[in-house]
């Protein structure tokens, strides 16, 4: 990833004014290593040896959603540690010099070596080893936040984030994603920082966990009782959203693609989400565009390295667009982009270089 690759469009230029805050996005969490391997034709089994057609590196971790960012145009800033390794070296050059990403809030840690993750992607799937050990007690993230326009937390059951409620106070807009619930409690109650939250956007599974309800919409609805936006990711079928103080509601379906590799897609969803809600777009566009971005990337290697930018998003309207017998209808869903899209020559499905460690410095 080069400077070249950095977005020339800005989703917020006509919303600018002096005294806005420096950054769009604040982000925080763990940077790992990601190694990718695609191209096997099934899971690997025990006490045999495969190979893989396609491998990739690049950051992971928090650092998919900082780059998803990026790429679409938001001035993003990002607090994480660090290993003095060359792992660590190899994604702070990547996230500073390639995707034009605000370290300054983060710090390389002395004697720790960097958290890795090998991601294996098959039938439509993937699996995943991770390696890692607690960094220093040292938090990477500061006391006070920086303004933001934004912040994206990963909300932990049991626990909160001091600076979630800190950054909320300051006027930055919270915007959480959750994870699976290793205790089995699914409750909400135990997700304190959710109060902050702008919106929240778990998949379906976890929506109708942690709301007791048997449909995802229904799931989105009672949502709304602890958040004002309520977003629910359906997979295949699409996502749903509801913003519980207006009572619209919005609904798109999945963009079918083929897909290489889903790492980092939620990640995606969710920067494409915030994208449009700064942008101040309508519900119905928001889904729409975080559905259309999170679909381009499975049709590469990684998290990081997949996440589309405005010349991805244009190639791909302008191939869409040539197709014969297109549905018309469904063509105009997209058609609110094409004040922002540039001008572009390039393919679609485009393949970014896949860089690995050694190639790092010259790609």
């Amino acid at each position: 990833m080069t400077r070249n690759d950095r977005p020339r469009t800005d989703p917020l230029a006509a919303l600018r004014a002096p005294g806005d805050p420096a950054c769009d996005v604040y982000l925080t969490g763990t940077v790992f290593l990601d190694i990718i391997f695609t191209g096997l034709d099934s899971a690997p089994v025990r006490g045999t040896e495969s190979w893989a057609r396609g491998m990739g590196s690049s950051p992971g971790g928090i650092a998919n959603m900082a780059a998803a960012l990026a790429r679409l145009g938001l001035r993003t800033s990002l607090a994480a540690a660090f290993g003095d390794d060359h792992y660590g070296e190899y994604c702070w050059d990547t996230l500073e010099q390639g995707e034009g990403i605000d370290l300054s809030h983060s710090r390389t840690v002395p004697g720790w070596h960097s958290p890795v993750t090998v991601s294996m992607a098959y039938e439509g799937e993937r699996t995943m080893v991770s390696h890692g050990h607690e960094p220093p007690p040292q938090q990477p993230a500061p006391r006070c936040p920086p303004p933001a326009r934004a912040a994206v937390a990963s909300l932990t059951p049991g626990a909160a984030a001091p600076w979630v409620g800190q950054a909320a106070r300051g006027g930055t807009r919270i915007f959480a994603d959750v994870g699976w619930d290793d205790t089995g409690a699914w409750d909400l109650a135990a997700l304190p920082d959710l109060a902050q939250c702008e919106a929240f956007l778990p998949n379906a599974e976890e929506a109708m966990r942690y709301t007791r309800t048997s449909c995802p919409r229904a799931a989105a609805h009672a949502l709304t009782k602890h958040v004002p936006v309520a977003v629910v990711t359906l997979g295949a079928e699409g996502a749903y959203a509801v913003d519980g103080r207006t009572g619209e509601t919005a609904s798109v379906p999945a963009i079918e693609v083929e897909a290489l590799d889903p790492t980092g897609a939620g990640d995606v969803f969710v920067a494409g989400f915030v994208t449009g809600t700064l942008a101040g777009w309508p519900l119905a566009d928001r889904l729409a565009f975080a559905g259309l971005t999170a679909a381009l990337s499975v049709q590469d290697f990684g998290g990081s390295l997949s996440a589309p930018g405005w010349s991805e998003i244009a190639a791909w309207w302008r191939q869409v667009r040539s197709y014969e017998n297109q549905d018309l209808a469904a063509l105009q869903r997209y058609a609110f982009l094409g004040p922002l899209l540039p001008e572009t020559s390039r393919p679609w499905p485009l393949r970014r270089a896949v860089p690995t460690i050694g190639f790092g410095r010259s790609a």
